[in-house]
């Protein structure tokens, strides 16, 4: 089959490899569309290496249609359209999914629409919702608000009734996390996000990792929640530990594709709790897919590159076909 795959230069290439077979317990889908995520920029640069067992092609959400079963499947059939989380292998032509990473398409979604959602709506859901407990009447702070999780999460906040806060680097990304519906949006290149808001935010849902660490402690109020998922401004930083206790906050450290398969905490209990309780807020409406462009696998080097455009806001698609005329930037 048709495959990205990464050379020892670290570009991209659109190469041949074996089809994938499923295993016990795994499905084959064709895909329809591959979703472009960050952790594919830190895997192809070595940082962020698949789970054992796993393979090397990028791509950790598709949508497609599935054509194989592995031992043991059932309640699934051949031909049914799909969309999945999984820890690799969707910057290709088919690849094999767990069952229990499969979801439904949402009414109103698109098949290839449909790849857009189910690592943002993984990672979002099962952090500030599962995990930091979001309720109604707090304010959410999400840093990278123009970004695939920073627009699913704008909406995931307002559909459950909060206050919705992003940081953002342009006027573009702005104005579009402000179409989304965030209440306040922060340009960091022209303020400081912990002078605005110190003491205000009950959920901090943050990308950065070190460098926003200890003014990410700052904005918390009383019973703060910050939830870290990314390391874009590096690993390590400082806080102030007084600060913390005071505020009787919590400090989470998450991240979805390194999991267990099934079990507590596992991927197959967060897309179970995504198919029962948030689709139905997609199929309100509450919820869509954000897309900034669809694009022919063979692009998938400008995919990763239009991840940092700021005129780019949400997710990037990669369909094995080239993409229908009229529909490259929905």
């Amino acid at each position: 089959m048709t495959a990205i795959v990464v050379d020892d230069d670290k570009n991209l290439l659109l190469d041949e490899v074996p089809t994938p077979v499923p295993a016990s317990g795994e499905v084959l889908v064709e895909v329809a569309a591959a979703g472009v995520n960050r952790a594919d920029l830190m895997q192809r640069q070595g940082l962020y290496p698949p789970p054992p067992g796993i393979t090397d092609v990028m791509g950790m959400e598709v949508s497609g249609t599935i054509v194989g079963l592995g031992d043991g499947v059932d309640g699934v059939e051949p031909g049914k359209p799909v969309c999945a989380l999984i820890a690799g292998g969707g910057y290709a032509m088919y690849v094999v999914v767990p069952v229990d990473q499969l979801l439904p398409i949402p009414a109103g979604v698109s098949l290839v629409e449909a790849a857009a959602l189910p690592e943002v709506a993984s990672t979002v859901w099962s952090t500030i919702v599962m995990d930091a407990g979001l309720r109604a009447g707090e304010t959410l702070l999400v840093h990278g608000g123009g970004s695939g999780i920073g627009t699913h999460a704008i909406q995931v906040g307002k559909a459950l009734g909060a206050k919705v806060v992003v940081t953002v680097g342009s006027e573009e990304k702005g104005q579009r996390c402000g179409d989304l519906g965030a209440d306040i949006v922060i340009n960091y290149r022209e303020q400081d996000f912990a002078t605005e808001l110190a003491g205000q935010i009950d959920v901090v849902l943050d990308i950065m990792g070190g460098s926003h660490l200890s003014r990410n402690v700052d904005v918390l109020a009383v019973g703060g929640r910050l939830v870290v998922i990314g390391m874009q401004g590096g690993f390590t930083g400082e806080v102030n530990v007084a600060a913390l206790i005071g505020k009787r906050a919590r400090v989470i450290g998450l991240n979805v594709r390194n999991r267990p398969l099934v079990g507590p905490g596992s991927k197959a209990e967060i897309v179970a709790a995504v198919a029962s309780d948030e689709w139905p807020l997609v199929e309100q409406g509450l919820i869509r897919p954000v897309i900034s462009a669809i694009l022919p696998l063979a692009d998938a080097e400008r995919g990763q590159a239009m991840l940092d455009s700021p005129a780019s806001v949400g997710k990037v698609l990669l369909i094995p076909a080239e993409p229908t005329p009229g529909v490259t930037t929905p």
